[in-house]
Formats: C-alpha cells, sequence, structure tokens
C-alpha cells in the first residue's frame, strides 16, 4: 500500500459508534446548551480539537458535527457546548437526561502544540470556543514544557458560562479587561474576554483585536515563544491568520464545514489547502479540522 494511501486511511480504525447517555443538561442564554454524555470509548481517545457527529433525534436522520470541550477519561464523560442553528440542534437541545443518543467521534486531526513554542495563545469565538477549553486543560495538565496557555474568547452573545474578574494577572492587558472564564482560572489558566455587546469587563472589540493589542507588548524574545491556536467562524479565522504573519507565529487554525458523513466518504467538507506540491482539496472531518493557518489563507 502506497504511503499516500496509508495515511488517506489514518483515521480507520480511530473513530467509534458510541450510544452516549445523557448526563447533564446545561441551558444558557442565547440557545447555547452544555450536554454532559457518557462516552468512555470516546472520551478516552479524544483530543483537543477533535469532535463527534452526533444524531439529534432518532426522527431526523442526518447528523451534526460538534466540538468536544472536555473530558475525563477516568469517568467516561464529554462536554460538549453547542448554540440552536436549525431543527437539528433544536431537536438536540430538546433530549432530556438519561436519553442515549448515536454518535461517532472522536474524529479529526487536532492541535499540535509545539514545546518550542510554550506559550500558547488559544483564541476562540463563539462556538469555537470548547476546543480552546479543551486545549487549555491539557496544556495545563501537561509536564513536557514550561506550558504557558492564554485563552482569549470573543462572542456577541452572552458567554456560556458565569463570568468573573479574573485572580490572574496578565502583563500587556489592556485597562479593565478584566472577565473571564472561572474554571480556566481555578486551574491557573489566564483568560480574557472580547464582545462588542458592551458586557463587563470584556474587551470593546473582536477578540483577534486583543490578541494583537497583547502581542504588540510582548519583547521579540518573548513573542518569538508564542504559538497560536484558534477555532471559530472563517472570518475570525482569517483575521488570525493576518495576525500570525504579522508577528511571524506558527498558527492552527480549526475549520468549521458543513458535513455529511463526518468520515471522509462525502468530501462535502473539501477546502482548498496549499501543500509542498500546490494546490490541493482537503476534507476538513478527517483531514483537519485542524490546518496550519498559513496553508489555508493566503497572505
Amino acid at each position: 500500500m502506497s504511503a499516500a494511501l496509508t495515511a488517506d486511511r489514518a483515521h480507520r480504525g480511530t473513530i467509534c459508534l458510541e450510544d452516549a447517555r445523557l448526563l447533564a443538561r446545561q441551558a444558557f442564554a442565547g440557545g447555547q446548551y452544555i450536554l454532559r454524555l457518557e462516552a468512555p470509548r470516546c472520551a478516552a481517545r479524544a483530543t483537543p480539537g477533535s469532535f463527534v457527529h452526533i444524531s439529534c433525534d432518532p426522527d431526523i436522520p442526518m447528523r451534526r458535527p460538534l466540538s468536544i470541550m472536555r473530558t475525563d477519561p477516568d469517568k467516561g464523560w464529554i462536554d460538549l457546548l453547542f448554540k440552536v442553528v436549525g431543527n437539528g440542534l433544536a431537536a438536540l437541545a430538546e433530549r432530556k437526561v438519561g436519553d442515549t443518543l448515536s454518535m461517532l467521534g472522536p474524529i479529526g486531526h487536532g492541535f499540535e502544540p509545539h514545546p518550542a513554542h510554550p506559550l500558547t495563545l488559544l483564541i476562540g469565538g463563539g462556538v469555537g470556543i470548547p476546543p480552546m477549553v479543551f486545549l487549555a486543560e491539557r496544556l495545563a495538565a501537561r509536564d513536557d514544557a514550561p506550558w504557558q496557555p492564554l485563552v482569549l474568547m470573543g462572542s456577541e452573545i452572552p458567554f456560556p458560562f458565569d463570568t468573573r474578574p479574573s485572580t490572574i494577572i496578565v502583563p500587556g492587558m489592556p485597562d479593565g479587561v478584566i472577565a473571564a472564564m472561572p474554571s480556566l482560572d481555578a486551574i491557573g489558566v489566564p483568560s480574557r474576554l472580547a464582545s462588542k455587546a458592551g458586557f463587563p469587563g470584556c474587551h470593546d472589540g473582536f477578540v483577534t483585536q486583543l490578541a494583537d493589542e497583547w502581542l504588540h507588548t510582548l519583547p521579540h524574545e518573548r513573542r518569538a515563544e508564542v504559538e497560536i491556536f484558534a477555532c471559530g467562524p472563517t472570518p475570525m479565522l482569517e483575521a488570525t491568520a493576518h495576525l500570525a504573519r504579522k508577528y511571524e507565529l506558527p498558527c492552527q487554525v480549526s475549520l468549521e464545514e458543513f458535513m455529511a458523513c463526518a468520515v471522509g466518504g462525502c468530501a462535502g467538507c473539501a477546502v482548498q489547502v496549499q501543500t509542498g506540491d500546490g494546490p490541493a482539496m482537503k476534507r476538513v472531518c478527517v483531514d483537519g479540522p485542524v490546518f496550519d493557518a498559513y496553508t489555508v489563507f493566503a497572505g
């Protein structure tokens, strides 16, 4: 078998079909929900950036892709955050604790932080927040490098958690930008929030603008330790790629695309990516969803 074909099939054998039991359901403003699912096989294999393809309701045949926000491999659960858009996710939001949901996962290649760049800048926008939380928690638990994650999150609707002033000082942050995600503060990971909706303690602007302001304050030798990771709507990812080019920093982005099968069969989620052999079409589901930002967004 050729190396190319072997790589093309690398995802086979890693995706589980699992009947996941709904353990808890939390509702937040703006039609946002966090579901905790008992899914031990997925929890054991998931990595930051991977996702699941979940059946929303027995009467809706098409599954929906959702990023994984948190896992506990020992207890066998995963957390999913989503915002209701369309009939499928509206039906998923109505599922009850104790219900069983058919689920494929974990799917996709996730983020790959490099120890040479331990100052990790994680940028999440809207429903792109979950992979950033997952990655931050994993980095906080690793001891193979002096990881120092900073999580910046943006939203134009209320955040899906109770914001509060951070207990962690972040040099270079604009005055008054103190709102944070409490669960990250609790494990020693600094976070800051951005919104144009006027939420207290948040940066008044786009999350990429906040990232730019912070990066600008770093000394050159400190900035050289930065690697950027991002997930969110395409305009935000494109702005993040521009930011990475501006400061000459490595950058990985997780793309969002509509998916039918989510296992590489239909190629409906293909995007053009620059490779060493020129432009090529890559499937977001199994070739991604994480890509080098420089290969996706032209300079």
